[in-house]
């Protein structure tokens, strides 16, 4: 991986952000709540959705400062689980499950474009690519969006892992929501203690290379 320009960074995190807030919002609306559209944020316009501190000055920071990992977040969408057709435990877990999946898809689609990116200009190299402005954006918005989905994996509240796992496990889960008070206290502590650090180098390096390899072939079928 490579320094990044934290301009380009952050606008990544926007777009990574504002997608999968939106997705959250959108698949709420697909299980009969309005609550998100009506409060005007089902759109790809990102001011709605920012976060002045989470979408902007914590990631430009964390680049700054050489952290190791970049992320942000936006202003949560809101959600009436009341609203659902059908079961609301169920439908909280699928409406948790895609904001993530927004962020898996985007770099998937980061991937695909910097391979046909790489095959039409004919580099042989990612670091060839990524030298140029449309390369490191592309390098970055797979890079960044893998670590938006999986840090909000984590079954820690208020990330949406916990109501995933909430979904998934039989019974009510009160403890999850219990510990939703506590939950930025938990996520401080693995933060400074390197945790989140070493499970995301974990999960987020496998799939950085998985997709890094997807978009050579893709260069190399349509530079051939």
């Amino acid at each position: 991986m490579f320094e990044m320009n934290p301009v380009i960074a952050v606008l990544v995190i926007v777009i990574g952000v504002v997608f999968h807030e939106v997705a959250h919002g959108w698949t709420a609306k697909r299980l009969g709540d309005r609550t998100a559209e009506n409060a005007g944020r089902l759109t790809l316009n990102p001011i709605p959705h920012l976060d002045p501190v989470g979408s902007i000055i914590v990631p430009a920071a964390l680049v700054l400062l050489n952290a190791g990992v970049v992320f942000g977040w936006a202003k949560p969408v809101p959600v009436n689980p009341y609203n659902f057709r059908g079961d609301i435990k169920r439908g909280m877990m699928l409406v948790s499950l895609a904001g993530p999946g927004s962020n898996l898809l985007l770099a998937a689609g980061g991937a695909v474009l910097l391979g046909l990116f790489m095959g039409f200009q004919g580099f042989q190299q990612f670091w060839e690519a990524i030298r140029t402005l449309p390369g490191s954006f592309l390098y970055a918005l797979i890079q960044i969006n893998l670590v938006l989905a999986f840090l909000n994996l984590l079954p820690v509240p208020p990330l949406d892992g916990s109501k995933i796992l909430a979904g998934i496990l039989p019974g009510r889960q009160e403890w999850l929501y219990t510990l939703e008070k506590y939950g930025f206290v938990v996520l401080i502590v693995l933060l400074v203690t390197g945790a989140i650090g070493v499970y995301l180098t974990a999960v987020v390096l496998p799939s950085f290379q998985f997709l890094l390899k997807f978009a050579a072939n893709i260069a190399r079928f349509f530079g051939s």
